[in-house]
């Protein structure tokens, strides 16, 4: 089959389904490749379609999953963030639990996440065991937060931060010089 000036994927499918002695013909050739590219494009705009369906495809579709939702469209924000509001949204429905705080919080932050109840306190302490410095969208987790937690409880947040103890002999100093300060205790 002569069909390497062929640019369709589906163009050379649809080609194969030809009689042999088309092989030679230019004409065919660029009529299947026309007919194949445009199906080429369709199959492309439907798989697109069928990603917005799903929160962690979804990426021109974010703004109706927010809508939805009744979350604040922001465009400026990374769509991996937008999309953890978005999952932690849906994950927050429910009686408030541990376990919600705790699905919540690691939709935002993508690592885990212990949470903690102090009830002579009235409140309970989130923890993020994996995440070093404070997470980049902590004012979004602080929202939902807010929005799933009873309003008598108070909520404390605990975050991890690399130590002196914790380097000292492990890391060379050019190692060190790439971590940023923010991963360390007192770091701006």
């Amino acid at each position: 089959m002569n069909n390497a000036k062929m640019n369709s994927l589906r163009g050379r499918e649809l080609f194969s389904y030809l009689p042999a002695y088309y092989e030679m013909s230019r004409v065919m050739q660029a009529d299947m490749d026309a007919k194949g590219s445009e199906l080429d494009s369709f199959y492309q705009a439907l798989n697109s379609v069928a990603d917005q369906f799903f929160v962690r495809t979804a990426t021109w579709g974010l703004d109706r999953w927010e809508t939805e939702l009744g979350i604040p469209i922001d465009r400026t924000k990374p769509i991996e963030q937008r999309r953890a509001v978005i999952e932690s949204k849906l994950r927050g429905a429910g009686t408030f639990s541990g376990q919600l705080v705790k699905n919540v919080a690691e939709a935002y932050d993508g690592g885990a996440v212990e949470v903690s109840f102090q009830p002579q306190e009235w409140s309970f302490t989130i923890k993020f065991m994996d995440t070093l410095g404070i997470p980049p969208n902590l004012d979004d987790l602080k929202a939902a937060i807010e929005e799933i937690k009873p309003a008598h409880l108070a909520v404390v947040y605990e975050f991890n931060y690399l130590l002196i103890r914790d380097i000292h002999d492990v890391v060379t100093l050019h190692e060190m010089e790439q971590i940023p300060l923010n991963k360390f205790a007192g770091g701006a």
